[in-house]
């Protein structure tokens, strides 16, 4: 019987052969939800994906092991699979559990939600991630988290609250697909961030704070 990962690789590759490759896909707990990776080795081709993964449908699994093998391989091609894929990861956060939340996060997302969304925007999972100055906040689908690095537990409020935006519209706008690429800053993004009043301003600013925190925390570390 062929494997989930074989008939990714066959469909997405019909002009290859397949024998001369070693497919294999393993499930595991260290992955966030939904997550999952590929690797390469000579001609061993290795899947790790998340335990979410196990109970989705092989037709959504094939389209996740197909946008892996379009980056591994470098080439754009777009499946039937690869679009079901895309349509879950950007429904999966209804049915996300929303456990994990902050009251200065929720304050910020209640601010920049009646703000800017009209109150509609869903409440999602929040928390207070590393001290990082180089990723300052991330959405995540599968899990429908917001993280926002610990640098801004003590910055002023509107660059929290311009990193909040940010991360929100991710929420709103999800991504597309297109030739096994995913877009997650298009045009309509730019565009949308810009309304952010003094956006151009705030991004001056939040360079400056992230690298004068930089400078701090390099100092510390030491």
């Amino acid at each position: 019987m062929s494997t989930i990962a074989e008939d990714a690789f066959r469909d997405l590759f019909p002009d290859r052969d397949a024998s001369q490759y070693s497919f294999s896909l393993e499930y595991s707990g260290k992955f966030r939800p939904y997550n999952g990776n590929v690797r390469r080795r000579g001609n061993a081709i290795a899947f790790n994906f998340s335990r979410k993964w196990k109970p989705i449908s092989r037709e959504i699994q094939v389209g996740l092991c197909q946008e892996l093998y379009a980056k591994l391989f470098k080439v754009r091609r777009q499946t039937t699979n690869m679009d079901m894929y895309a349509h879950f990861m950007r429904s999966i956060h209804i049915a996300a559990p929303k456990i994990h939340s902050d009251p200065v996060l929720k304050a910020a997302f209640d601010r920049i939600n009646d703000g800017f969304f009209g109150g509609m925007l869903d409440i999602t999972n929040l928390r207070w991630g590393t001290d990082s100055t180089s990723k300052l906040g991330q959405y995540e689908y599968g899990s429908d988290m917001i993280t926002i690095s610990t640098i801004f537990r003590d910055a002023p409020q509107e660059l929290l609250d311009y990193v909040m935006y940010h991360e929100m519209l991710h929420k709103k706008l999800k991504f597309h697909t297109k030739n096994g690429r995913s877009f997650h800053h298009p045009p309509l993004f730019r565009k949308m961030e810009a309304q952010f009043p003094d956006s151009a301003r705030l991004e001056k600013e939040l360079s400056g704070f992230a690298r004068s925190k930089r400078r701090g925390l390099g100092f510390f570390r030491w």
